[in-house]
């Protein structure tokens, strides 16, 4: 049964949220009539091909957005791949994933579905291994699968693509891939499908299977890759820039305040379930100057508190408070007394009390990171400051600001 009291509306806006591309829109507008209608969720399904699990931030961003339909009454079914990963995803690389072992995929099955419930509700998930239907099709139901699609679709996909025309050898049974995570929908009657932006050929396949066998179609949902805290490069365990949702509750607050500047908006919408009203306010606070480290020990809170008990992320922020902010702010810092809390209103009073020699010279040192607030550097004038925000300038000089339209 359907439990969910919101309008169509207001659930396209949560389910749109940070999304990279959703094919279509006007398919999931009516399948939630449909739902609303019928009293009865839609079945949501993510397919995990299961090699070597550690869940970060980066794979969570299809399970929160799979998180957030489940509080909108839906239901999820995870396809553990146990059959597909024998074959192993080609995932453009010089030569197809070696298979695993059924050893191997049990094992790392156990694991996945241990960590997925940090993020889904349990209660609304059904875990499913392919290996219950695909098992069971004959050699006849395989050539009708196979004669869906042709050679020249199959070499649509990019990295069969390329190693077709690099003369990397492409097995036949890696064509049936896409096929077999296809047919896993037909299997499940799915109604949405997600994965990130490189599961598109296969998750489109699922479209055109159900179409071809005379079924409703599944919505695409494609949720964009997550940079780590390098802000280049994906999130990935193996170049450092990650954030495990296994991780201790301090290390995951301190990494979190590591994000950079240009993607706390980003990381709002894929990796917390703010509302996106919520996220727009906040957009608006730093376009209008608030202090980004403001914002990012907002974000660290939340995306803690999301992994780990109150507790535990109340320990987090004081340890991070000791250990990081207070770090190099003398316990003798001189008070500054200022008129107004806007950062570039203030510099005057800097160049006054001899802190720097001109605005000139503030507005360079900015320029170059020489300018903290708080222990964060900042890169911008166009800040807004707090009652007792410290100023570091260059390497040694400080100032506790008192100012005066926020006097306590």
């Amino acid at each position: 049964m359907l439990k969910n009291e919101k309008t169509i509306d207001e659930q396209m806006k949560i389910i749109k949220k940070g999304a990279d591309t959703i094919v279509n829109e006007e398919e999931l507008r009516k399948k939630l009539e449909k739902a609303a209608k019928n009293n009865k969720p839609l079945i949501i399904k993510l397919g995990l091909d299961p090699s070597a699990p550690d869940i970060h931030l980066g794979h969570a961003v299809v399970l929160r957005k799979i998180k957030q339909m489940q509080d909108l009454g839906h239901k999820a079914v995870i396809v553990i791949g146990d059959f597909t990963g024998k074959i192993g995803d080609p995932t453009g690389k010089a030569k197809g994933r070696k298979a695993l072992t059924d050893e191997e995929v049990l094992k790392n099955a156990e694991t996945y579905k241990t960590q997925i419930f940090k993020v889904l509700d349990e209660s609304k998930t059904e875990v499913r291994f392919n290996s219950e239907w695909l098992s069971k099709l004959n050699f006849n139901d395989v050539l009708k699968l196979a004669a869906t699609t042709t050679v020249a679709r199959m070499l649509e996909r990019d990295d069969f693509q390329n190693r077709y025309k690099t003369n990397v050898p492409i097995g036949v049974h890696e064509f049936f891939y896409p096929l077999m995570q296809a047919y896993d929908s037909i299997a499940l009657e799915a109604d949405i499908e997600l994965g990130g932006t490189d599961q598109t050929f296969n998750i489109l396949m699922g479209r055109t299977l159900q179409k071809t066998m005379g079924e409703e179609q599944q919505v695409a949902m494609f949720m964009p890759i997550l940079e780590g805290l390098d802000g280049i490069e994906k999130m990935s365990k193996s170049l450092g820039n990650y954030i495990g949702v296994n991780e201790p509750a301090n290390v995951m607050f301190k990494k979190v305040m590591e994000v950079p500047d240009n993607l706390i908006i980003k990381y709002f919408e894929l990796a917390t379930d703010e509302h996106p009203d919520l996220i727009e306010q906040i957009k608006n606070k730093l376009d209008s100057g608030e202090n980004p480290r403001n914002i990012k020990l907002e974000l660290a809170q939340i995306i803690t508190s999301l992994y780990h008990c109150e507790v535990k992320v109340k320990t987090a922020i004081e340890f991070y408070n000791s250990a990081f902010t207070k770090k190099e702010i003398p316990d003798d810092v001189p008070n500054l007394t200022v008129e107004s809390n806007k950062l570039r209103d203030i510099v005057s009073n800097l160049v006054s009390e001899k802190y720097v020699s001109s605005k000139k010279e503030f507005a360079r040192l900015v320029e170059q990171g020489g300018v903290q607030i708080n222990g964060e550097k900042i890169n911008s004038l166009d800040i807004n400051l707090s009652y007792d925000d410290v100023i570091k300038i260059g390497k040694k000089k400080f100032a506790k600001l008192k100012i005066k339209s926020l006097l306590r």
